[in-house]
């Protein structure tokens, strides 16, 4: 069982994580799979695939999910694939900084762990694949999403910076940078902001409101949202291919985002952002 590569996939218990577990396992990778509850790793491994515990904010335990796989694959992990993180909306005045805080442990530094401590086995084989699950956010700002915006804006400079560091070790670095997509991620997210958000007492009351009826589903549906397998589209190139990209925008809506950065003035985009629901 061996000769198969081997990849890490964090964050499996639902949406992009899960899919791309089970795509992977039929592709012939070698999974690990990580979920933060106990409840979630049947259905995992009801499919073959080796599940674990891992949660980005215990150091402990991400130290202990890279000794297990190691053990078992004889030191070799071809490829991560980071991709557990939350959402934590709310008017940036509104956020505490432990609130902010804890997104950054989890969405930032759990990740920065778990990567550091794969690269010195990478290194040894010669090669490997780092792929982080960023998300268009982390390109541009959107209103009420400050926290998970600045996680993402983090994530992608430690990344680019990692890409050019490791240069020439064989270890390839790359960014995929979702738009919406079909996930409990907009779920996980109202229990966030129900959970840390002073709504009532806010000066934003109003638009919270009309945000948690979106998020709840009582909102106007979004059609651009794809599917996790459209993620899983550019995570295979990623993993394959001999010349990964740095960047992989996914969604219309990301894609036109990117570009309209590109081509217009800064404070006529950010006012164009600013319209956005």
């Amino acid at each position: 069982m061996r000769d198969r590569p081997t990849i890490i996939v964090t964050g499996c218990s639902s949406g992009i994580g899960a899919y791309c577990a089970r795509a992977l396992q039929a592709d012939g990778w070698h999974v690990f799979a990580t979920v933060r509850k106990p409840a979630d790793l049947a259905l995992l491994q009801n499919d073959g695939i080796d599940a674990l515990l891992m949660d980005y904010t215990e150091a402990d335990s991400i130290s202990a999910l890279v000794a297990t796989v190691s053990e078992q694959t004889g030191q070799r992990i071809d490829a991560l694939f980071n991709n557990g993180a939350y959402g934590q909306p709310g008017a940036v005045e509104d956020l505490t900084t432990d609130v902010l805080r804890q997104q950054f442990e989890t969405n930032v530094f759990g990740w920065h762990e778990l990567t550091r401590q794969v690269i010195p086995l990478m290194r040894e084989r010669g090669q490997g694949r780092i792929v982080q699950c960023s998300s268009i956010l982390g390109l541009m700002p959107y209103r009420w999403r400050g926290a998970y915006t600045a996680s993402k804006y983090a994530l992608e400079g430690l990344s680019v910076t990692l890409r050019m560091e490791l240069d020439g070790s064989g270890i390839h670095v790359s960014l995929i940078e979702p738009g919406p997509i079909d996930s409990r991620f907009t779920a996980n997210a109202l229990a966030q902001i129900e959970k840390n958000i002073d709504v009532q007492n806010s000066v934003h009351a109003v638009e919270y409101r009309r945000q948690l009826a979106r998020l709840s589903g009582s909102g106007p549906i979004n059609r651009n949202k794809l599917g996790p397998e459209a993620v899983y589209k550019v995570l295979k190139h990623a993993l394959t291919a001999k010349r990964p990209r740095p960047h992989y925008l996914v969604t219309k809506p990301a894609k036109q985002g990117a570009f309209l950065k590109r081509l217009l003035p800064a404070d006529l985009f950010y006012r164009l952002m600013r319209s956005l629901d």
